[in-house]
């Protein structure tokens, strides 16, 4: 199976927030799909389990999936998407800071809009949980163009510089694993990617 295929898919970029016991934390996510147009829509969410913001949400059972613009900066990638809540402050309490009515955070900067969920079901499906949520609150933030999975590479991730170190490299968060063989069930430390998405270097 070429699982390169799978990065054909349209995807978007998230930053998906939750609080649970007074904690706030978030993460990247790409996998989010509306399921219906009710009253009160349901959203699907995919996240992955080796997220601390999956486990946090199945204890809380809410979240807010803010949608990224292409005005995003890297450093906003990276600060959600490769350092982990466990050990990590991903909120500082600050004025850009503001809540939803479900009480976690939303992004007021480099969002177009947000969507504030309470999970109904939770499915397991792997590697991943997947939410089925339905949207309390749902707020247009600017009519900035969404971010898509494609534009962040090529435009906003870092293209890979000349490597002085010999291994594996991750091609979506560019960490190098040092060895001459890549385990098969290698998992990023940064980026939560398998050893289908890294390349000699």
């Amino acid at each position: 199976m070429n699982k390169k295929a799978f990065f054909n898919i349209g995807y978007g970029l998230y930053v998906l927030t939750t609080r649970n016991s007074n904690i706030d934390n978030g993460c990247i996510i790409n996998s989010v799909m509306q399921l219906s147009n009710t009253e009160k829509p349901l959203v699907a969410i995919s996240v992955n389990k080796a997220n601390y913001t999956c486990e946090m949400i199945q204890e809380s059972g809410v979240l807010v999936v803010n949608v990224l613009t292409e005005s995003t900066p890297f450093r906003m990638i990276e600060h959600f998407g490769f350092k982990s809540g466990r050990d990590t402050q991903k909120f500082f309490r600050n004025e850009n800071e503001k809540r939803a009515e479900n009480g976690c955070l939303y992004l007021p900067q480099f969002t177009n809009a947000y969507f504030a969920c309470r999970v109904k079901e939770a499915i397991d499906c792997d590697t991943h949980i997947l939410f089925i949520a339905e949207v309390d609150e749902a707020e247009v933030l600017s009519d900035e163009p969404t971010l898509s999975y494609d534009y962040y590479h090529k435009n906003i991730k870092p293209k890979p510089q000349p490597s002085e170190k010999k291994g594996w490299r991750c091609k979506v968060c560019g960490y190098v694993y040092e060895g001459e063989e890549l385990p098969a069930d290698f998992i990023c430390p940064l980026c939560k990617h398998g050893a289908e998405d890294f390349e000699r270097v």
